[in-house]
């Protein structure tokens, strides 16, 4: 049995069981017309949040008793097609994910756009989360009417990736921010037209995708392959000499060195895509 504490918005409530463990319920028109010291059925509702810790309930709390419930639901609809397609999410998505939403709307009404510069990336980089993303943004627009860009599914997806379960621990911000100035370094010194739909370009971009997440978490290669770099360097002098030039902006910007075997995948991938 589940008594009802607060009644957060329409869609969610903050309930209590008979061992005193708090959850937040969300279901679609569960709080409307409740009072607290009400009992909620377990049928009542299709989702039970227990993985948050004591800070995020805090949070998620505080933040849904001042949101719409529509976001929820919007929210929740989201969720559901993303794990529909595969894409298993932490809990953490419904105080990250509600929040941007809410907050895009009131910016879009307010008349204040915020370019993502990244969407190329994301775009690339993120396929299934950007379609996501871009189904969103016609649920949002069906329901609120707000009319938000396209790019804005590249934030959403963001927000996706971020709250994978088993991706590693790190900004997906930061890691396709890495991602385009290393394209930029290799468009600009290397030659290399990148196109989205070029197999080879895919291949590039996905190894710098795994590069960026190893290089946040920590998790580069430690060990020079000497034989691969002597290889590189003398078969393909040019995209080596590309992929130093990234081999010094990551530790003039990052701080980190990148070993040759690095250096030497790095470069494989850069030949790849200067002979496609």
């Amino acid at each position: 049995m589940q008594i009802i504490k607060k009644v957060l918005n329409s869609s969610v409530v903050l309930v209590e069981d008979e061992r005193g463990v708090e959850r937040v319920l969300l279901g679609k028109g569960i709080g409307f017309g409740a009072k607290p010291g009400a009992t909620v059925a377990p049928e009542d509702t299709d989702r039970v949040f227990v993985a948050l810790d004591d800070t995020d309930q805090r949070n998620l709390v505080e933040l849904l008793a001042q949101i719409p419930g529509e976001f929820v639901e919007l929210t929740r609809s989201i969720v559901m097609d993303a794990e529909d397609g595969g894409i298993q999410l932490d809990p953490h998505i419904y105080l990250t994910l509600t929040d941007h939403l809410h907050f895009a709307v009131e910016r879009l009404r307010r008349g204040l756009r915020v370019t993502n510069r990244l969407a190329w990336e994301v775009r690339t980089v993120y396929p299934a989360e950007y379609e996501v993303g871009l189904r969103a943004l016609a649920l949002l627009r069906e329901r609120t009417g707000a009319a938000l860009p396209d790019e804005e599914a590249a934030n959403i997806a963001f927000h996706l990736v971020n709250s994978e379960v088993g991706r590693p621990a790190v900004d997906s911000m930061r890691v396709v921010g890495l991602i385009s100035d290393i394209t930029t370094i290799v468009t600009h010194s290397g030659g290399v037209a990148l196109d989205a739909d070029d197999l080879h370009t895919r291949r590039f971009l996905t190894h710098l995708q795994f590069f960026a997440e190893r290089l946040f978490s920590d998790r580069l290669a430690a060990q020079d392959d000497d034989l691969l770099f002597a290889t590189m360097t003398a078969k393909h002098p040019r995209a080596v000499a590309t992929a130093e030039r990234v081999r010094a902006f990551v530790l003039r910007e990052h701080q980190v060195a990148i070993s040759d075997e690095e250096v030497g995948y790095l470069a494989l991938h850069i030949a790849r895509a200067q002979s496609s």
